[in-house]
This record gives structure tokens, sequence and C-alpha cells, in this order.
């Protein structure tokens, strides 16, 4: 895992078409924009999670 520290306003690039910034920090939550491809999912790791349930997927696990 690629941990990162970025102040309000910076940018992390994921490969040539994704961007996350960084929008806000507030007490423990940070608030970030996602600029990613039309054809590109982006959901919070309970919806995917969700969706992955419904399909009859198996939800990958992050590796610690």
């Amino acid at each position: 895992m690629l941990v990162l520290s970025r102040t309000v306003g910076e940018i992390i690039s994921i490969g040539d078409h994704i961007t996350l910034r960084i929008l806000e920090v507030n007490n423990f939550q940070v608030k970030l924009g996602v600029e990613a491809p039309a054809g590109v999912n982006v959901h919070r790791a309970e919806v995917y999670e969700k969706i992955r349930n419904l399909q009859g997927q198996p939800v990958p696990v992050a590796n610690p």
C-alpha cells in the first residue's frame, strides 16, 4: 500500500486518466474529489460490496 500525505488542493494521479483531489479536511474526515473517465465506476467500499453481493460475485479482500 502506498501512503501519501497531501494538503487541501493537492492532487494524486492514478494512471493517465484518474485524479484524486483533496477538497477539505475537518477533524477526522477528508473530502476527496474523484475525476475518472465515464466508463470507470467509482464507489465507496460499502456500496461496492453491496453491488458485488447482489451480483453473486465474491468481494476482493485487501491484504494488510
